[in-house]
């Protein structure tokens, strides 16, 4: 491990020190109030940070409030003196992985020594030094991508894969699986195990590489195999990512899509690399709270993809992908300056109706883009050619006039609009999940971005966001004759807001030029 910083302030935010260690009792945790020997002070090892031992000032009689701190500042509302809860989720998500055959000798080894622990043990060892972790990832898993949440779990630190639901279930709430955990055994040094496979924890490593980016590694990817070899790997992987055999599967083509993913994800191992990404922010004036939804992409499954603002702009970026368009690239673009009403429901069964009217709107948006460059070039002449500095130009774009112009669309097009209208799809548009919602509130113009194997000539094209409600919505892909039906994930994720809404485009523009 190579941490940031070697020297964790102690006590942290200014709270006393506390004294106090939990024993793991029946099954609970027993929590006495003692003062700690003088060599439980410093690090037994030279794997953990080198602190000094405490002063007199410090070993006085601990403070009711400094029992919480460690947990506070971490996003953890539980006491250590509350943590019994945490000790049966710990066995249950973890103990079961070994043969309960086996007697609870093997049991405990897979659990802290609670014996010994201490708050500073605890900061010390294992929140300050894995602290740069937390929050929300993307693995660099070529065009697949994925979703990481690590988060502080009583006393451990938990790298949580999250996974869609079984297509085309997009209603359906998430999955996840433990890739990696660090916790505190007997030593007084955090103990990092990876958690893949179905063998149960292992030894693994964990290393920060630079600010927002980190990578693992198991070290015995023996425990990764099975015995029945790969196609027993293949038929495992297949049940748990598709909820399905392949016999199942009839579609050739999507046949060979499953067995390109599984043989190019299961290579790395567990061993990836991750790069910090931030939920999205969010303003009063947003058509929706933005956030990540999960959405249907034909043979490639249900995909994560997350919805952001930007002014008259609304953007719906993948956090993961395929081979066609990898994770990280903007899969859909929705123009709110330019509302579509949709016709009545028996004209909208017909594909050339909606067709037309799409095209239009096109061809509206173009002749405005020009116009907006040619006003553009006019200023910049006008400037060049005045003695004196000019006004600062009223700009389209996506600075603040753009927000009120978006915000303006968005409001005229909703009062415009009945509070809910029919929606059908037209004849010929194929939806992965006929279960869409047959009422929306409105439609925007947008384009959506399509592409061969590979990436290549990728293109955006026209078509049509639908908003359903708070938590769905639709895109209609027109050249591809296509519907995706997005549903909101309903997760908490923790650590994950952007410290500003520039740091987030940042994050916007360094995923897509590493998918590009």
């Amino acid at each position: 491990m190579s941490p940031l910083s070697n020297t964790p302030p102690w006590p942290p935010q200014g709270v006393p020190p506390c004294p106090l260690s939990a024993t793991h009792h029946h099954g609970h945790l027993r929590v006495s109030h003692h003062v700690p020997p003088q060599r439980h002070t410093t690090m037994a090892t030279s794997e953990c940070p080198t602190t000094s031992p405490l002063s007199n000032a410090q070993l006085q009689p601990p403070r009711r409030q400094s029992a919480m701190f460690v947990y506070q500042e971490y996003g953890v509302c539980e006491n250590l003196r509350k943590l019994e809860i945490t000790g049966v989720s710990c066995r249950d998500v973890y103990a079961k992985r070994i043969n309960p055959r086996v007697k609870s000798g093997r049991f405990m080894k897979i659990l802290p020594d609670y014996e010994h622990m201490e708050y500073r043990d605890v900061y010390t060892c294992l929140l300050h030094r894995y602290r740069h972790i937390l929050g929300l990832w993307q693995p660099d898993i070529g065009p697949y991508g994925g979703l990481l949440n690590v988060v502080v779990d009583g006393l451990f630190i938990i790298g949580w894969m999250y996974l869609p639901p079984h297509d085309p279930h997009v209603d359906d709430p998430m999955r996840f699986k433990p890739l990696f955990r660090i916790h505190l055994m007997e030593r007084k040094c955090a103990t990092v195990e990876c958690m893949y496979g179905h063998k149960g924890p292992h030894n693994g490593h964990i290393q920060i590489v630079k600010k927002d980016e980190f990578s693992t590694k198991c070290n015995q990817t023996d425990h990764h195999r099975m015995s029945g070899g790969r196609q027993e790997e293949f038929r495992t992987w297949l049940r748990e990512e598709w909820g399905r055999t392949l016999e199942d599967i009839f579609h050739e083509h999507m046949q060979e899509l499953i067995l390109m993913k599984f043989i190019y994800t299961s290579q790395y191992d567990n061993c990836l690399t991750y790069r910090r990404i931030y939920l999205p922010p969010s303003s009063p004036d947003d058509l929706i709270k933005p956030g990540l939804f999960k959405g249907t992409y034909g043979s490639h499954g249900l995909e994560i993809v997350m919805l952001s603002f930007h002014g008259r702009k609304a953007k719906g970026t993948k956090i993961t992908g395929d081979p066609n368009i990898p994770a990280g690239q903007q899969t859909v673009e929705i123009d709110l300056a330019h509302p579509l009403r949709l016709p009545d429901i028996e004209n909208l069964r017909d594909f050339s109706e909606l067709s037309r009217i799409v095209l239009e709107v096109q061809e509206q948006v173009r002749r405005e883009e020009q116009e907006e460059e040619q006003r553009q070039e006019g200023e910049d002449r006008s400037q060049q050619a005045a003695s004196q500095p000019a006004a600062q130009p009223l700009g389209g774009g996506e600075g603040a006039e753009g927000e009120e112009t978006a915000a303006g669309a968005q409001g005229a097009a909703q009062d415009q609009a009945p509070a809910s209208q029919p929606f059908v799809l037209p004849m010929g548009v194929i939806s992965r999940n006929e279960d869409y919602p047959r009422t929306c509130r409105v439609c925007f113009y947008g384009t959506g971005l399509i592409a061969g194997h590979g990436f290549t000539s990728p293109e955006r094209t026209p078509g049509v966001f639908v908003l359903f409600d708070d938590d769905r919505f639709g895109f209609i892909w027109l050249e591809l004759k296509s519907f995706s039906l997005y549903s909101r994930i309903k997760v908490s994720f923790q650590n994950a807001e952007a410290p500003s809404r520039e740091a987030f485009d940042e994050m916007l523009k360094n995923i897509q030029s590493l998918a590009t």
